[in-house]
């Protein structure tokens, strides 16, 4: 008989974290959520009176305290068979104002726990025949203005995915990245209040969530979330950077981040 899927999921207070983990409920798993907030995990689970949601608190920025989240959740019984590495953060400045600790805790966040949970789970994902998910973003595909730590490490996230899917061709486990333009209603681009740039527009958090479904049961090996006509433009880019600076430009992109250092 087979076991009930576990996914899970990081960043699961707020936003896309939310989500998707609902998302993922609705599709019969149970659902491992983690983030810092014990009271917002808790809230969440308050709300959904969930039996299938179980959370674990941790500070994915202390890579030091992974071993013993991965400790806590198997002697609690728990299998992973799908790995969300949603968490992220992001912080809207010009880069010689970001301190050193700001540096630090965007990369340990977005791209050293998401390694680490893998590196640490892969053995039983491998066995399980799971899937790793990685929230990217297209920040990670064309760098944007006043946000390059964060730029910085979805690049990296696209890129680890990308030669880890490849180092897993032959086993049990998939990798897929996602890259999420802006996205409506919830999550970090919402709460910082600016609007989209028309000729980009947004994508509702469904269609994220959505995705990571398509990847699982699709083995899709990357999944582009975005509204506008964003694949060729990302295609010209990369043969033409200085060109893809004007459009990005054109577009109003930094502009919009610019704005966002204050808003942020």
């Amino acid at each position: 008989m087979n076991h009930q899927k576990i996914a899970l999921v990081t960043g699961a207070s707020r936003g896309l974290g939310i989500i998707i983990s609902k998302m993922l409920m609705e599709k019969g798993c149970k659902v491992l959520g983690v983030a810092r907030s014990e009271d917002k995990l808790k809230q969440f689970q308050d709300e959904i009176g969930e039996k299938n949601f179980q959370y674990y608190t941790c500070d994915l920025s202390k890579p030091e305290g992974l071993p013993l989240l991965i400790d806590q959740i198997k002697s609690d019984g728990h299998h992973i068979d799908y790995l969300i590495n949603n968490a992220g953060l992001e912080r809207y400045d010009h880069f010689q104002n970001n301190s050193q600790w700001d540096v630090i805790n965007i990369i340990n966040t977005n791209l050293l726990a998401p390694m680490e949970l893998t590196r640490l789970l892969l053995p039983e994902i491998t066995n399980n025949g799971g899937h790793i998910v990685n929230i990217a973003s297209l920040a990670g595909k064309k760098g944007i203005a006043y946000n390059t730590i964060y730029s910085a490490t979805k690049a990296g996230l696209i890129m680890w995915s990308d030669g880890l899917r490849q180092e897993l061709n032959e086993t049990n486990a998939n990798v897929t990245v996602i890259c999420p333009g802006y996205i409506s209603d919830t999550g970090m681009f919402h709460d910082g209040g600016v609007d989209a740039p028309p000729l980009l527009g947004t994508s509702p958090p469904e269609a994220v969530a959505s995705a990571v479904w398509e990847a699982i049961t699709k083995n899709r090996a990357e999944i582009i979330v975005n509204s506008g006509p964003i694949k060729p433009l990302l295609a010209i880019g990369q043969l033409f950077p200085r060109f893809g600076d004007k459009v990005v430009s054109w577009f109003g992109v930094p502009k919009l981040s610019k704005k966002r250092i204050v808003s942020s």
